[in-house]
């Protein structure tokens, strides 16, 4: 049996593509465990709305004093509450592409038996000022973990961006698939990301001093290493795409280069011709 798991709040203050995330694991999955937390809107009516009796949703109430660790704490509700043998983890800004879905059910059979696997690697995708570019930088993860063996003690860290083993927090040791994940958290509408930063001023209080810097330009800061993407986006993801893709407010402010920039475009240069990205942080160890 292959669960999926996840977590989601304020979906529809935040513009989440919760739906399409759902249906994407939805894809492989035999049940979809979403912990829905109290929200101000209309976020469990949405969930339900995907009318598949695979979903079953945990009404929780998450304790927004713990911050950061608080996603964590919730996501590891979702997990426990799976009954597969191995999970599929998506974020609520998050769509799996349909081809990524069937590998990962693939490669969940074919390393079922090799203990030394403990999940599986997915590449992403990161959007950034709309649905036809994406940020290639070292400053976002090129892989993360997104399937896990479940009832292995293994649990979500710190924000829940990945997974480590056990008490001493041991990285997961994973594969590298060709799944891919693409992430739309910094594509959505200007409105829902103001909306996330006034949030995240709860959540994240040692980057006060940047949201505020945000919500008063009105605009994403220019980032170097943006490229344009001209393939096809995840078929769940179409519908929900189409109805944002003009949004006259999110606009990406003016070319600054930054000193600091040049490191970028350094490790860009190299990882070009070697293949390797230097001092890239990893959740995770290579099985």
């Amino acid at each position: 049996m292959l669960s999926g798991f996840t977590i989601v709040r304020n979906a529809v203050k935040l513009d989440f593509p919760i739906v399409p995330a759902i249906r994407s694991v939805l894809e492989v999955c035999d049940e979809v465990v979403v912990n829905v937390g109290k929200s101000e809107d209309e976020t469990r009516d949405l969930v339900t709305s995907i009318g598949d009796p695979r979903i079953r949703i945990l009404d929780t109430v998450w304790d927004l004093t713990k911050k950061n660790i608080m996603l964590s704490i919730e996501t590891q509700r979702a997990m426990e509450a799976c009954r597969g043998a191995w999970g599929i983890y998506i974020q609520a800004d998050e769509v799996l592409h349909e081809t990524g879905a069937r590998i990962l059910k693939e490669r969940v059979a074919e390393w079922d038996r090799d203990e030394r696997v403990e999940g599986l690697l997915v590449k992403y995708l990161h959007f950034y000022g709309g649905f036809d570019r994406i940020a290639t930088s070292r400053r976002w993860y090129r892989r993360e973990v997104r399937c896990v063996r479940l009832g292995k003690d293994i649990r979500p860290y710190q924000g829940a961006q990945g997974f480590r083993v056990g008490e001493g927090y041991r990285k997961i040791r994973a594969r590298v698939t060709d799944a891919e994940m693409f992430h739309y958290g910094w594509a959505r509408p200007a409105k829902a990301i103001r909306e996330k930063h006034e949030q995240s001023k709860t959540m994240y209080p040692w980057r006060r001093g940047h949201t505020d810097w945000d919500a008063q330009h009105a605009h994403l800061e220019w980032i170097p290493l943006l490229q344009p993407f001209t393939a096809s986006h995840p078929a769940a993801a179409r519908e929900w795409i189409a109805a944002r893709a003009h949004d006259p407010e999110r606009v990406i402010g003016p070319r600054r280069f930054k000193l600091g920039h040049l490191r970028f475009y350094v490790s860009d240069w190299i990882e070009r011709i070697t293949g390797a990205r230097l001092f890239e942080f990893r959740n995770y160890e290579l099985a």
